[in-house]
């Protein structure tokens, strides 16, 4: 599994929180007319007239995040119908763009709907541009029922600093929006429109330093257009009264008291991370690493692009086009990569990754590769190679000389590896292979020089770049990739010639995947011996065990694990 490293011009880039940006009204704000600017009276219905037919309006429970402490707020939400057209049976469908809503934030709450029904990512960045933004207004249009102008590269970026930023912190949004309702009932029966809404607000004012006439003003005026004016009302009173308790320093939340489970489930909120996290970091990495680790998380995340030597380029060639594009650089200790925060989009839409110039890979992948130390003449295989990161970058090592099967399940995704291959003129040097690692093992005969098995895994160390893994993991995802990993690792072994080297790797931090199933392996096979990455990797990613290990708190990149073991010739 290929944690940090998307070489192909499908790269979505995970992006995160700048520093504090304008997010003001659209052009022309103050010529609206929808009476979001100052303080509106909020109507006071029962909360359980919310319409009950699908759609917007349906009600939706969800689970607390944490019960909190009761707070006066606002307990009822008006229930008048949405003002907006609807299309009937036999006539012909107009466009209706609205130019009174702030389209980048229409955008953003439509998004963040699709993400928690599984049905979209968090970002928006990729080498297409303006069409990544018509996509969205087709949603937005369907979803909200009236479309809005085109996205261009400055919205698509905001769009995606919005979404990936409510995303990580939705645990502590959610606490202090429910802080704000007298009634956990409003919170869990909230249309999730709405909420999405009061989201967007909230992660605004209190990590975008938007100023509060736009927070408040512009998502006041996109919950009356895209619901019903009872709805802005709410969102006007909620917002306004965050904006007081921020300016008070009084915001609600939880205190680090009790024992450990209840001092988990408020570092949990502060910092936004589910408690199980929470409790496994503290256990294994001690409470001060931890919050490194969870702040490490929610951070802007930087990305690193390496240097296709392949087609002939060299880090100096690749620094020129960054400079000519002016996206700021900095050089990694790793010769063929450059580290960049901001530009991704520029680089995308320049086409460095088409022109096979460069591909998007974390160094912590970069130092696997380092582990399995390809050499010219030398036959490998990648057990689960795509989206081929490790591959690409195995070949460009071999200088011509020697092969590499990419083995994986997805056929999919093995057709968009071989199609980079081609991209960075390595084709002729991979094959790929479509099949079960498990079942392949037991079939074939062939052996390999090196086997690389990058298993899949929890991706504990790479939330900083995927915003929404966080919480699709669950802690008994765990027990079954352990299994996984384990079944893998049997498979693989099998692949490795006596005298030849068999790599494990994962994108996580948790031991129980990495040292523990080395450990568990080498009782399994005791053919196999574990040999030190001293003299493969810098020695700061070497462990007291020899193993290569990459720390986002110490190293500034991926977390990442790799173990290299040698089968006996006898």
């Amino acid at each position: 599994m290929e944690g940090g490293a998307l070489a192909l011009p499908h790269f979505r880039s995970r992006v995160g929180i700048g520093s504090p940006i304008l997010l003001s009204a659209d052009p022309g704000a103050a010529r609206r007319s929808s009476g979001a600017s100052g303080r509106s009276r909020v109507s006071r219905v029962n909360p359980g007239a919310y319409p009950r037919s699908a759609g917007r309006g349906r009600t939706w429970k969800r689970d607390s995040p944490e019960a909190p402490p009761r707070r006066s707020g606002i307990t009822r939400v008006p229930n008048h119908s949405p003002e907006m057209p609807t299309e009937r049976a036999g006539r012909t469908k107009v466009s209706n763009v609205n130019l009174e809503v702030s389209h980048h934030r229409a955008v953003a709450a439509v998004r963040l709907l699709r993400i928690e029904k599984g049905k979209a990512f968090v970002d928006l960045l990729n080498e297409k541009g303006n069409s990544s933004g018509e996509n969205e207004m087709s949603y937005v249009e369907r979803t909200l029922g009236f479309s809005i102008r085109c996205l261009d590269n400055r919205d698509i970026r905001l769009v995606t600093v919005i979404v990936a930023g409510t995303v990580r912190w939705k645990r502590y949004l959610d606490y202090l929006i429910m802080s704000l309702c007298s009634e956990e009932k409003v919170f869990r029966e909230m249309e999730p429109l709405l909420l999405q809404i009061l989201r967007i607000g909230f992660f605004e004012i209190l990590k975008l330093n938007v100023p509060a006439y736009a927070a408040v003003d512009e998502n006041v005026r996109l919950a009356k257009v895209a619901l019903r004016p009872g709805a802005g009302n709410l969102v006007n009173a909620i917002l306004r009264k965050l904006l007081l308790l921020k300016e008070a320093n009084s915001l609600p939340l939880p205190k680090i008291e009790g024992d450990d489970r209840a001092q988990a489930r408020a570092l949990s909120i502060i910092y936004s991370h589910p408690v199980w996290m929470v409790r496994r970091w503290i256990r294994f990495l001690g409470k001060e690493e931890a919050l490194k680790l969870m702040k490490w998380n929610n951070s802007d995340p930087h990305f690193s692009i390496r240097v296709n030597t392949a087609n002939g380029y060299t880090r100096a060639d690749l620094i020129d086009r960054l400079e000519s594009l002016q996206v700021h650089y900095e050089k990694s200790t790793m010769d063929e990569f450059v580290r960049i925060q901001e530009g991704m989009q520029t680089v995308l839409q320049a086409g460095l990754l088409k022109e096979g110039m460069c591909a998007v890979q974390d160094e912590s992948a970069g130092l696997v590769v380092s582990v399995v130390d390809p050499q010219p003449g030398e036959t490998i295989i990648d057990c689960c190679a795509a989206p081929g990161g490790k591959t690409l970058f195995m070949a460009a090592r071999l200088s011509g000389q020697g092969k590499i099967w990419a083995l994986d399940i997805n056929k999919g995704r093995l057709r968009i590896l071989m199609e980079a291959a081609k991209l960075h003129n390595l084709d002729a040097m991979i094959s790929d292979i479509h099949a079960d690692l498990r079942l392949y093992a037991k079939e074939t005969t062939a052996t390999f020089d090196k086997v690389l098995l990058d298993a899949p895994c929890s991706g504990l160390g790479v939330l900083s770049k995927r915003a929404d893994l966080r919480w699709n993991r669950q802690f008994e995802d765990l027990e079954e990739l352990m299994c996984l990993q384990d079944e893998l690792l049997d498979s693989a072994s099998m692949l490795v010639k006596p005298g030849g080297i068999l790599v494990y790797s994962t994108c996580s931090i948790d031991p129980e995947e990495n040292e523990h199933r080395i450990a568990a392996f080498v009782q399994r096979h005791p053919d196999f011996v574990l040999q030190s990455v001293h003299g493969y990797v810098p020695a700061e990613f070497v462990t007291d065990e020899g193993f290569y290990s990459s720390s986002p708190t110490k190293h500034s990149i991926d977390g990442a694990f790799a173990a290299r073991l040698v089968r006996s010739v006898l």
